[in-house]
């Protein structure tokens, strides 16, 4: 995000933050304007325009979202009331901002996390699963509702709701990137951060403790660890961490060995 739009979405998530009673349907109505905007690059225009006065923009999302209430207009109106990059940003700007409304609705349970997680694996292992949800001629809906199809019973109601909106509103992302960049946007939400770790067996609880912990003193927050059993690591374990990785996976460590003696 450029320059505007970060300060503009910290001015949002603290409007978030500040108004009461903020639900789950606060979020979905706030992903519901970010579709809405998308569709329509006049509408970004006028809500990007700095010459058009806050008032009339709220007024114009009122006449647009008639059924908001109050606290989804309360965090929309502090949102187009600010200066955006861009229009592509200002939609970007209001899915988060929904995301982490829907996190706080849910209690922020780290639980939407795991499914989130989870659900990307079970695409990235089911090639026709996501070149189905990835489909740009695909009709929103039909996407919808393999979504509920799938996990519409299994997974709690945030969970699915974020889903549902990723899959009808890529706007060129690809599915598996959605998903992280949720679950990141979610556990930021509960002042938590997401930490992949890829092993070659699963993990003892007393492993995850100890690695949680250690991963909480290192960055400074607490950390909800997503497990990978690859058994292609050997042994060991490869660990990331936003855009920092650990890797003592024997396999990395073969793999360095060879390299130094090509050299």
């Amino acid at each position: 995000m450029g320059s505007a739009s970060r300060q503009s979405l910290a001015a949002a998530v603290s409007q978030l933050a500040a108004t009461t009673g903020v639900t789950i349907t606060t979020g979905e109505q706030l992903l519901a304007a970010a579709r809405a905007f998308d569709e329509s690059a006049q509408l970004r225009a006028i809500l990007g325009d700095p010459s058009v006065a806050p008032a009339d923009k709220s007024a114009l999302v009122a006449r647009i979202m008639p059924g908001l209430e109050k606290p989804a207009a309360a965090v929309l109106d502090t949102i187009v009331a600010s200066s955006w990059s861009n229009g592509g940003e200002l939609v970007d700007g209001i899915e988060q901002v929904g995301i982490r409304a829907i996190a706080r609705g849910e209690g922020h349970s780290a639980t939407i996390e795991s499914q989130l997680f989870s659900f990307a694996r079970v695409v990235a292992s089911d090639p026709e699963l996501e070149l189905t949800l990835g489909n740009k001629l695909a009709a929103a809906q039909g996407k919808a509702e393999v979504v509920d199809r799938l996990i519409g019973t299994k997974a709690v109601r945030a969970t699915v709701v974020i889903v549902d909106h990723l899959v009808r509103s890529p706007r060129g992302r690809r599915i598996g990137e959605m998903l992280a960049a949720a679950a990141d946007v979610v556990a930021a939400a509960g002042e938590r951060r997401v930490a992949t770790v890829t092993s070659a067996v699963p993990l003892s609880a007393a492993q995850q403790t100890r690695l949680a912990a250690a991963l909480a003193r290192q960055y400074g927050s607490d950390i909800q660890l997503n497990l990978v059993v690859d058994p292609t690591v050997v042994g060991g374990a490869r660990v990331q961490l936003g855009g920092d990785v650990i890797d003592g996976t024997i396999s990395a460590r073969l793999a360095e060995l060879k390299l130094q003696l090509a050299g």
